[in-house]
This record gives C-alpha cells, structure tokens and sequence, in this order.
C-alpha cells in the first residue's frame, strides 16, 4: 500500500489536465496491485491465489510503464520517479516468486 500512496503524492505534483489521463491510469494500477494481493490471499485455493498474483505482476509492470511515460514525457521529474520506479521493481520481485512458486505443475 506504500506504493500506491506514492503514486498518489506524484499524481498530486503532475498537471492538473493528466488527471483523468495518465495519473488515472497510475493510481489505478498501483492501487490494483494492493488490492489483487489482498484478495488472492483471501481466496480459498491456492489456483485462485496464484491468478491475483498475476493480475498483481501484471498491475506492477503497466505501473512501471506509465511512470516511465510521465518521466520521459517531462510530465514528472526523474527525482520524482525514482523512488516509486524502484519500489516498483521491487513489489514485482517479490510477486514473481510467489507466481513461479504457484505455478501448476506441467502435464507429464
């Protein structure tokens, strides 16, 4: 949930007219990986589990992408992003071991 608090503090420094287009979509995806991880450790099984793991990993990479576009685009200085594409980085490390780890076993 840190992440997606930094997300918001850099969706507050960017251009009011991004709010409805790139800031949106950041929130969102930072706020979705919170959330799918949330609900895939509520679920019963483990298939569940592993399938909000992945929406999380997938939430985390489009997060990346568009922090990126924000940065290169001049809309979010590089001292702004660095600390959240780090970050970034790292919540997505830790959801590939749990999605390699969750993986269904291949048919023989």
């Amino acid at each position: 949930m840190e992440l997606a608090r930094e997300v918001y503090g850099l969706a507050r420094q960017m251009p009011k007219q991004e709010e409805y287009r790139l800031t949106g979509q950041m929130i969102r995806a930072a706020v979705s990986i919170a959330a799918n991880i949330a609900e895939g450790h509520a679920r019963a099984t483990r298939k569940d589990y592993a399938h909000f793991v992945s929406i999380a990993r997938g939430s985390a990479a489009e997060l990346e992408t568009l922090v990126l576009l924000a940065r290169d685009a001049d809309l979010a200085s590089v001292n702004a992003t660095a600390g959240i594409l780090e970050r970034t980085e790292r919540v997505a490390k830790m959801l590939t071991r749990p999605q390699a780890r969750l993986k269904p076993a291949p048919d023989n």
